[in-house]
Protein backbone atom coordinates (compact mmCIF):
# COMPACT_ATOMS: atom_id res chain seq x y z
CA UNK A 1 0.00 0.00 0.00
CA UNK A 2 1.18 3.10 -0.95
CA UNK A 3 0.85 6.35 1.63
CA UNK A 4 -0.43 9.58 0.96
CA UNK A 5 3.16 10.95 0.42
CA UNK A 6 2.96 8.93 -3.01
CA UNK A 7 -0.39 10.20 -3.78
CA UNK A 8 0.10 11.92 -6.94
CA UNK A 9 -0.29 15.45 -7.10
CA UNK A 10 -3.47 17.21 -8.26
CA UNK A 11 -1.71 19.66 -10.87
CA UNK A 12 1.24 19.19 -12.55
CA UNK A 13 2.97 22.85 -11.71
CA UNK A 14 6.56 22.75 -10.75
CA UNK A 15 9.81 24.46 -11.57
CA UNK A 16 10.64 22.68 -14.97
CA UNK A 17 14.67 22.61 -13.50
CA UNK A 18 13.25 19.75 -11.43
CA UNK A 19 13.08 17.34 -14.47
CA UNK A 20 16.36 17.78 -14.63
CA UNK A 21 16.98 16.15 -11.06
CA UNK A 22 19.19 13.38 -10.10
CA UNK A 23 17.49 10.23 -10.05
CA UNK A 24 18.01 8.71 -5.93
CA UNK A 25 20.04 5.57 -6.02
CA UNK A 26 17.10 3.18 -5.07
CA UNK A 27 15.26 4.62 -8.43
CA UNK A 28 17.59 3.60 -10.40
CA UNK A 29 17.29 -0.37 -10.96
CA UNK A 30 13.83 0.22 -11.19
CA UNK A 31 14.49 2.74 -13.74
CA UNK A 32 17.62 0.66 -16.00
CA UNK A 33 14.80 -2.24 -15.97
CA UNK A 34 11.19 -1.20 -16.40
CA UNK A 35 11.76 -0.86 -20.32
CA UNK A 36 12.62 -4.71 -20.71
CA UNK A 37 9.95 -5.74 -18.11
CA UNK A 38 7.29 -3.15 -20.04
CA UNK A 39 8.51 -5.26 -22.96
CA UNK A 40 7.51 -8.66 -22.28
CA UNK A 41 3.73 -8.87 -22.80
CA UNK A 42 4.43 -6.66 -26.00
CA UNK A 43 6.60 -9.38 -27.33
CA UNK A 44 4.35 -12.18 -26.54
CA UNK A 45 1.33 -9.70 -27.67
CA UNK A 46 2.75 -9.26 -30.72
CA UNK A 47 4.30 -12.60 -32.16
CA UNK A 48 0.87 -14.24 -30.96
CA UNK A 49 -1.12 -11.39 -33.35
CA UNK A 50 1.08 -12.25 -36.27
CA UNK A 51 1.18 -16.00 -35.94
CA UNK A 52 -2.15 -16.26 -34.74
CA UNK A 53 -3.10 -14.12 -38.37
CA UNK A 54 -1.48 -16.76 -40.08
CA UNK A 55 -2.35 -19.67 -38.39
CA UNK A 56 -6.01 -18.30 -39.18
CA UNK A 57 -5.63 -17.64 -42.30
CA UNK A 58 -4.21 -21.43 -42.43
CA UNK A 59 -7.24 -23.12 -40.94
CA UNK A 60 -10.10 -21.40 -43.09
CA UNK A 61 -8.57 -18.95 -45.35
CA UNK A 62 -11.90 -17.79 -46.74
CA UNK A 63 -13.62 -16.76 -43.31
CA UNK A 64 -10.10 -15.28 -41.93
CA UNK A 65 -11.17 -12.19 -40.98
CA UNK A 66 -14.56 -13.09 -39.69
CA UNK A 67 -12.27 -15.34 -37.33
CA UNK A 68 -9.48 -13.19 -36.14
CA UNK A 69 -12.48 -10.88 -35.15
CA UNK A 70 -14.16 -13.45 -33.22
CA UNK A 71 -11.03 -14.72 -31.41
CA UNK A 72 -10.02 -11.00 -30.36
CA UNK A 73 -13.70 -10.45 -29.23
CA UNK A 74 -13.21 -13.67 -26.65
CA UNK A 75 -9.62 -12.34 -25.63
CA UNK A 76 -11.71 -9.10 -24.27
CA UNK A 77 -13.04 -10.73 -21.88
CA UNK A 78 -10.18 -12.28 -20.98
CA UNK A 79 -8.32 -9.11 -20.81
CA UNK A 80 -10.96 -7.46 -19.06
CA UNK A 81 -11.18 -9.76 -16.27
CA UNK A 82 -7.69 -10.10 -15.40
CA UNK A 83 -6.52 -6.25 -14.76
CA UNK A 84 -9.21 -4.95 -12.55
CA UNK A 85 -9.28 -7.96 -10.40
CA UNK A 86 -5.29 -8.62 -10.19
CA UNK A 87 -4.94 -4.88 -9.21
CA UNK A 88 -7.57 -5.39 -6.83
CA UNK A 89 -5.84 -8.60 -4.93
CA UNK A 90 -2.16 -6.75 -5.67
CA UNK A 91 -4.10 -4.17 -3.74
CA UNK A 92 -4.76 -6.10 -0.57
CA UNK A 93 -1.69 -8.71 -0.50
CA UNK A 94 0.50 -8.48 2.03
CA UNK A 95 3.78 -10.26 2.22
CA UNK A 96 7.68 -10.43 2.69
CA UNK A 97 7.66 -9.97 -1.33
CA UNK A 98 5.25 -6.85 -1.25
CA UNK A 99 2.02 -6.64 -2.81
CA UNK A 100 3.00 -6.40 -6.34
CA UNK A 101 5.65 -8.90 -7.45
CA UNK A 102 3.60 -12.18 -6.07
CA UNK A 103 0.59 -11.46 -8.54
CA UNK A 104 2.98 -10.60 -11.54
CA UNK A 105 4.56 -13.99 -11.49
CA UNK A 106 1.51 -15.69 -11.75
CA UNK A 107 0.14 -13.88 -14.21
CA UNK A 108 3.07 -14.34 -15.74
CA UNK A 109 3.02 -18.43 -15.54
CA UNK A 110 -0.58 -18.42 -16.85
CA UNK A 111 0.47 -16.31 -19.90
CA UNK A 112 3.73 -18.82 -20.83
CA UNK A 113 1.89 -21.74 -20.99
CA UNK A 114 -0.63 -20.26 -23.33
CA UNK A 115 1.89 -18.95 -25.44
CA UNK A 116 3.40 -22.18 -25.40
CA UNK A 117 0.82 -24.10 -25.90
CA UNK A 118 -0.67 -21.68 -29.30
CA UNK A 119 1.83 -22.94 -31.23
CA UNK A 120 0.45 -26.96 -31.44
CA UNK A 121 -2.96 -25.77 -32.04
CA UNK A 122 -4.86 -28.63 -34.19
CA UNK A 123 -7.53 -26.29 -35.25
CA UNK A 124 -9.15 -23.24 -34.45
CA UNK A 125 -11.02 -23.92 -31.62
CA UNK A 126 -7.55 -24.82 -29.81
CA UNK A 127 -6.09 -21.57 -30.55
CA UNK A 128 -8.80 -19.95 -29.32
CA UNK A 129 -8.40 -20.85 -26.00
CA UNK A 130 -4.66 -20.26 -26.12
CA UNK A 131 -5.03 -16.93 -27.26
CA UNK A 132 -7.70 -16.62 -24.21
CA UNK A 133 -4.98 -18.09 -21.96
CA UNK A 134 -2.12 -15.69 -23.28
CA UNK A 135 -4.69 -12.36 -23.03
CA UNK A 136 -5.31 -13.27 -19.25
CA UNK A 137 -1.76 -14.37 -17.91
CA UNK A 138 0.07 -11.23 -19.51
CA UNK A 139 -3.08 -8.94 -18.53
CA UNK A 140 -2.75 -10.20 -15.24
CA UNK A 141 1.09 -9.14 -15.18
CA UNK A 142 0.83 -6.19 -16.27
CA UNK A 143 -1.95 -4.94 -14.18
CA UNK A 144 0.43 -4.86 -10.71
CA UNK A 145 3.18 -4.14 -12.92
CA UNK A 146 1.63 -0.57 -14.19
CA UNK A 147 1.20 0.28 -10.31
CA UNK A 148 4.55 0.23 -9.59
CA UNK A 149 5.23 3.80 -11.17
CA UNK A 150 2.12 5.38 -8.31
CA UNK A 151 3.71 3.24 -5.84
CA UNK A 152 7.10 4.26 -5.94
CA UNK A 153 8.25 7.05 -8.69
CA UNK A 154 7.56 10.76 -7.42
CA UNK A 155 5.91 12.58 -9.59
CA UNK A 156 8.77 15.21 -11.12
CA UNK A 157 10.36 11.48 -12.26
CA UNK A 158 7.05 10.27 -13.17
CA UNK A 159 7.71 12.19 -17.24
CA UNK A 160 10.91 10.28 -17.27
CA UNK A 161 9.82 6.96 -15.96
CA UNK A 162 6.91 6.27 -18.42
CA UNK A 163 9.34 7.05 -20.89
CA UNK A 164 11.62 4.31 -20.54
CA UNK A 165 8.49 2.31 -20.13
CA UNK A 166 6.90 3.52 -23.03
CA UNK A 167 10.11 2.85 -25.25
CA UNK A 168 10.11 -0.85 -23.59
CA UNK A 169 6.47 -1.09 -24.51
CA UNK A 170 6.38 0.02 -27.97
CA UNK A 171 10.14 -1.77 -28.93
CA UNK A 172 8.27 -4.69 -28.17
CA UNK A 173 5.22 -4.49 -29.98
CA UNK A 174 8.11 -3.77 -32.81
CA UNK A 175 10.65 -6.46 -31.98
CA UNK A 176 7.07 -9.05 -31.38
CA UNK A 177 6.66 -9.15 -35.32
CA UNK A 178 10.19 -8.86 -36.53
CA UNK A 179 10.77 -12.19 -33.94
CA UNK A 180 7.64 -14.07 -35.41
CA UNK A 181 9.26 -13.24 -39.55
CA UNK A 182 12.30 -15.54 -38.55
CA UNK A 183 10.01 -18.32 -37.78
CA UNK A 184 7.07 -18.29 -40.41
CA UNK A 185 7.69 -22.01 -41.56
CA UNK A 186 8.59 -23.20 -37.75
CA UNK A 187 5.36 -21.44 -35.86
CA UNK A 188 5.51 -24.21 -32.74
CA UNK A 189 9.14 -23.14 -32.44
CA UNK A 190 8.78 -19.42 -32.44
CA UNK A 191 5.93 -19.52 -29.83
CA UNK A 192 8.81 -21.89 -27.50
CA UNK A 193 11.55 -19.23 -28.68
CA UNK A 194 9.64 -16.29 -27.66
CA UNK A 195 8.28 -17.49 -24.89
CA UNK A 196 11.58 -17.76 -24.00
CA UNK A 197 12.62 -14.20 -23.91
CA UNK A 198 9.77 -13.02 -22.30
CA UNK A 199 10.02 -15.26 -19.08
CA UNK A 200 13.87 -14.40 -18.74
CA UNK A 201 12.38 -10.46 -19.14
CA UNK A 202 10.07 -11.13 -16.35
CA UNK A 203 12.23 -13.29 -14.00
CA UNK A 204 14.81 -10.77 -14.16
CA UNK A 205 13.30 -8.24 -13.32
CA UNK A 206 10.89 -9.63 -10.50
CA UNK A 207 14.41 -10.91 -8.97
CA UNK A 208 16.47 -7.99 -9.26
CA UNK A 209 13.94 -5.45 -8.79
CA UNK A 210 12.46 -6.68 -5.35
CA UNK A 211 8.85 -5.76 -3.79
CA UNK A 212 9.26 -4.48 -0.09
CA UNK A 213 7.99 -6.37 3.01
CA UNK A 214 4.29 -4.85 3.49
CA UNK A 215 3.30 -7.07 5.99
CA UNK A 216 2.93 -4.88 8.84
CA UNK A 217 0.77 -2.58 6.49
CA UNK A 218 -3.21 -1.84 7.25
CA UNK A 219 -5.59 -2.97 4.71
CA UNK A 220 -9.18 -1.92 3.92
CA UNK A 221 -11.84 -4.75 5.40
CA UNK A 222 -12.88 -7.32 2.22
CA UNK A 223 -16.32 -6.39 1.12
CA UNK A 224 -17.83 -8.15 -1.98
CA UNK A 225 -18.83 -4.93 -2.91
CA UNK A 226 -15.24 -3.42 -3.20
CA UNK A 227 -14.41 -6.33 -4.71
CA UNK A 228 -16.84 -5.85 -7.49
CA UNK A 229 -15.75 -2.08 -8.11
CA UNK A 230 -12.26 -3.48 -9.22
CA UNK A 231 -14.70 -2.79 -13.11
CA UNK A 232 -16.10 0.42 -12.20
CA UNK A 233 -14.64 4.12 -11.34
CA UNK A 234 -17.53 6.85 -10.82
CA UNK A 235 -17.76 9.00 -14.38
CA UNK A 236 -19.29 11.82 -12.41
CA UNK A 237 -17.22 12.03 -9.25
CA UNK A 238 -13.87 11.13 -10.87
CA UNK A 239 -14.53 13.33 -14.42
CA UNK A 240 -10.87 13.45 -15.18
CA UNK A 241 -10.39 9.63 -14.35
CA UNK A 242 -13.07 9.44 -17.01
CA UNK A 243 -11.66 11.68 -19.79
CA UNK A 244 -8.09 9.99 -19.27
CA UNK A 245 -9.86 6.76 -19.74
CA UNK A 246 -11.75 7.64 -23.27
CA UNK A 247 -8.48 9.46 -24.48
CA UNK A 248 -6.31 6.42 -23.96
CA UNK A 249 -9.06 3.71 -25.44
CA UNK A 250 -9.31 5.74 -28.64
CA UNK A 251 -6.10 6.41 -29.07
CA UNK A 252 -5.43 2.73 -28.53
CA UNK A 253 -7.96 1.21 -30.22
CA UNK A 254 -7.04 3.39 -33.46
CA UNK A 255 -3.77 2.25 -33.47
CA UNK A 256 -4.66 -1.48 -32.99
CA UNK A 257 -7.90 -1.21 -35.68
CA UNK A 258 -5.20 -1.34 -38.28
CA UNK A 259 -2.15 -2.58 -36.83
CA UNK A 260 -3.82 -6.07 -36.11
CA UNK A 261 -4.92 -6.86 -40.03
CA UNK A 262 -1.58 -5.30 -41.47
CA UNK A 263 -0.86 -9.03 -42.97
CA UNK A 264 -4.70 -8.85 -44.57
CA UNK A 265 -3.96 -5.17 -45.66
CA UNK A 266 -1.13 -6.31 -47.33
CA UNK A 267 -2.49 -9.00 -49.48
CA UNK A 268 -6.41 -8.19 -50.26
CA UNK A 269 -6.44 -4.39 -50.15
CA UNK A 270 -2.32 -3.67 -51.35
CA UNK A 271 -2.38 -7.05 -53.76
CA UNK A 272 0.31 -8.89 -52.38
CA UNK A 273 1.07 -12.60 -51.76
CA UNK A 274 1.28 -14.32 -48.50
CA UNK A 275 5.18 -14.47 -49.06
CA UNK A 276 5.63 -10.84 -49.55
CA UNK A 277 3.10 -9.61 -46.67
CA UNK A 278 4.68 -11.93 -44.36
CA UNK A 279 8.28 -9.93 -45.37
CA UNK A 280 6.56 -6.51 -45.54
CA UNK A 281 5.02 -6.41 -42.23
CA UNK A 282 7.97 -6.44 -40.18
CA UNK A 283 9.62 -4.42 -42.33
CA UNK A 284 7.26 -1.75 -41.94
CA UNK A 285 7.51 -1.73 -37.80
CA UNK A 286 11.81 -1.66 -38.79
CA UNK A 287 11.34 1.03 -40.71
CA UNK A 288 9.71 3.17 -38.82
CA UNK A 289 11.55 2.25 -35.27
CA UNK A 290 14.08 5.21 -35.73
CA UNK A 291 11.00 7.69 -35.45
CA UNK A 292 9.62 5.92 -32.77
CA UNK A 293 12.65 5.80 -30.80
CA UNK A 294 13.40 9.76 -30.99
CA UNK A 295 9.49 10.34 -30.49
CA UNK A 296 9.63 8.35 -27.60
CA UNK A 297 12.81 9.65 -25.62
CA UNK A 298 11.89 13.27 -26.60
CA UNK A 299 8.39 13.72 -25.22
CA UNK A 300 8.34 12.46 -21.97
CA UNK A 301 11.16 14.47 -20.79
CA UNK A 302 9.79 17.28 -22.42
CA UNK A 303 6.49 16.94 -20.76
CA UNK A 304 8.27 16.82 -17.47
CA UNK A 305 10.70 20.13 -18.67
CA UNK A 306 7.66 22.20 -19.91
CA UNK A 307 5.28 20.96 -16.95
CA UNK A 308 2.24 19.94 -19.32
CA UNK A 309 0.86 16.40 -21.20
CA UNK A 310 -1.83 17.72 -23.32
CA UNK A 311 0.07 19.89 -25.80
CA UNK A 312 2.09 15.83 -26.63
CA UNK A 313 -1.30 14.25 -26.29
CA UNK A 314 -2.90 16.45 -28.74
CA UNK A 315 0.26 16.44 -31.43
CA UNK A 316 0.49 12.60 -31.00
CA UNK A 317 -3.01 12.24 -31.54
CA UNK A 318 -3.69 14.26 -34.52
CA UNK A 319 -0.10 12.39 -36.03
CA UNK A 320 -2.20 9.19 -35.86
CA UNK A 321 -5.06 10.73 -37.73
CA UNK A 322 -3.00 11.88 -40.68
CA UNK A 323 -0.86 8.74 -40.92
CA UNK A 324 -3.47 6.15 -40.68
CA UNK A 325 -5.60 7.65 -43.86
CA UNK A 326 -2.98 7.71 -46.14
CA UNK A 327 -3.63 4.57 -47.06
CA UNK A 328 -7.20 5.23 -48.32
CA UNK A 329 -5.54 8.04 -50.97
CA UNK A 330 -2.73 5.89 -50.86
CA UNK A 331 -3.04 2.13 -52.02
CA UNK A 332 0.23 1.00 -52.23
CA UNK A 333 3.41 -0.57 -50.55
CA UNK A 334 4.73 3.64 -50.42
CA UNK A 335 1.17 4.70 -48.30
CA UNK A 336 1.70 1.76 -46.02
CA UNK A 337 5.47 2.72 -45.45
CA UNK A 338 4.02 6.41 -44.90
CA UNK A 339 1.38 5.77 -42.61
CA UNK A 340 3.80 2.99 -40.56
CA UNK A 341 6.19 6.21 -40.15
CA UNK A 342 3.77 8.62 -39.18
CA UNK A 343 1.45 6.72 -36.74
CA UNK A 344 4.40 5.13 -35.31
CA UNK A 345 5.55 8.89 -34.10
CA UNK A 346 2.57 10.59 -33.31
CA UNK A 347 2.02 6.91 -30.89
CA UNK A 348 5.36 6.62 -29.82
CA UNK A 349 4.71 10.43 -28.15
CA UNK A 350 1.65 9.51 -27.06
CA UNK A 351 2.94 6.54 -24.90
CA UNK A 352 5.58 8.52 -23.53
CA UNK A 353 3.50 10.86 -21.57
CA UNK A 354 0.87 8.73 -21.14
CA UNK A 355 1.71 6.87 -17.91
CA UNK A 356 2.39 9.87 -16.07
CA UNK A 357 -0.58 11.35 -17.46
CA UNK A 358 -2.73 8.79 -16.08
CA UNK A 359 -0.87 8.20 -12.79
CA UNK A 360 -2.23 11.75 -11.99
CA UNK A 361 -5.77 11.07 -12.33
CA UNK A 362 -6.01 8.03 -10.05
CA UNK A 363 -8.57 9.01 -7.71
CA UNK A 364 -7.37 6.65 -4.49
CA UNK A 365 -3.97 6.74 -3.45
CA UNK A 366 -5.07 3.02 -1.63
CA UNK A 367 -6.04 1.86 -4.44
CA UNK A 368 -3.73 2.57 -7.13
CA UNK A 369 -3.69 -1.09 -8.24
CA UNK A 370 -7.57 -1.23 -8.71
CA UNK A 371 -8.10 2.33 -10.20
CA UNK A 372 -4.95 1.50 -12.21
CA UNK A 373 -6.14 -2.13 -13.86
CA UNK A 374 -9.28 -0.55 -14.77
CA UNK A 375 -7.14 2.33 -16.65
CA UNK A 376 -5.09 -0.64 -18.49
CA UNK A 377 -7.97 -1.93 -19.59
CA UNK A 378 -8.38 1.43 -21.91
CA UNK A 379 -4.82 0.07 -23.26
CA UNK A 380 -5.23 -3.56 -23.33
CA UNK A 381 -8.88 -3.85 -24.24
CA UNK A 382 -8.24 -1.78 -27.86
CA UNK A 383 -6.04 -4.65 -28.43
CA UNK A 384 -8.86 -7.03 -28.73
CA UNK A 385 -11.98 -4.87 -28.92
CA UNK A 386 -10.56 -2.74 -31.85
CA UNK A 387 -9.48 -5.86 -34.16
CA UNK A 388 -13.18 -7.13 -33.80
CA UNK A 389 -14.87 -4.08 -34.59
CA UNK A 390 -12.61 -3.70 -37.84
CA UNK A 391 -13.61 -6.55 -38.70
CA UNK A 392 -16.91 -6.33 -39.06
CA UNK A 393 -16.12 -3.34 -40.34
CA UNK A 394 -13.94 -4.48 -43.00
CA UNK A 395 -16.84 -7.29 -43.66
CA UNK A 396 -19.21 -4.55 -44.28
CA UNK A 397 -17.79 -2.13 -45.98
CA UNK A 398 -14.00 -3.05 -47.27
CA UNK A 399 -10.23 -1.59 -45.93
CA UNK A 400 -10.71 1.86 -47.44
CA UNK A 401 -13.09 2.87 -45.19
CA UNK A 402 -11.31 1.67 -42.02
CA UNK A 403 -8.82 3.87 -42.87
CA UNK A 404 -10.93 7.06 -42.54
CA UNK A 405 -12.77 5.76 -39.24
CA UNK A 406 -9.15 5.46 -37.90
CA UNK A 407 -8.61 8.64 -38.54
CA UNK A 408 -11.45 10.16 -36.74
CA UNK A 409 -10.94 8.05 -33.70
CA UNK A 410 -7.58 9.29 -33.62
CA UNK A 411 -8.60 12.88 -33.60
CA UNK A 412 -11.12 12.14 -30.97
CA UNK A 413 -8.72 10.52 -28.90
CA UNK A 414 -6.37 13.26 -28.79
CA UNK A 415 -9.58 16.03 -28.20
CA UNK A 416 -10.69 13.68 -25.26
CA UNK A 417 -7.53 14.66 -22.62
CA UNK A 418 -8.97 18.62 -23.49
CA UNK A 419 -11.56 18.29 -19.86
CA UNK A 420 -9.07 17.13 -17.75
CA UNK A 421 -8.30 19.27 -15.19
CA UNK A 422 -5.36 18.00 -13.15
CA UNK A 423 -3.45 17.85 -15.86
CA UNK A 424 -2.06 20.92 -18.16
Amino acid sequence: MSTNADAPSPTIERDPRLSTDKLPVDLRRLFRLAPFAAAAAPIAYGVAGFFMAIQVQGFDPAAKVQHLALINSLSAIAAMLAQPVFGVLSDRTRSRWGSRHPWMLTGAAIGTVGLLTAGLAPNLAALTVCMLVVQFGFNAWQGPFSALLPDRVPERFRGRYSTFVGLGVLLGAVIGPILGSFFVRRIPLGYATVTGLVVVLILLFTLLVRGRDNRGEPRRPFSIGAFLSAFWVNPVRHPDFFWGFTGRILLFGGYYMTSTYSLYIAQDYIGLTLSEATALVPLLSLIALPGLLIATAVSGPLSDRIGRRKPIVLVAGLLIALGAAIPFLVPTVTGLILQSVIVTIGFGAFVAVDQALMATVLPDPEAYGKDLGVLNLAATLPGTIAPAAAGFLVMSLGYGPLFLVVGAIGIAGALAVLPIRTVR
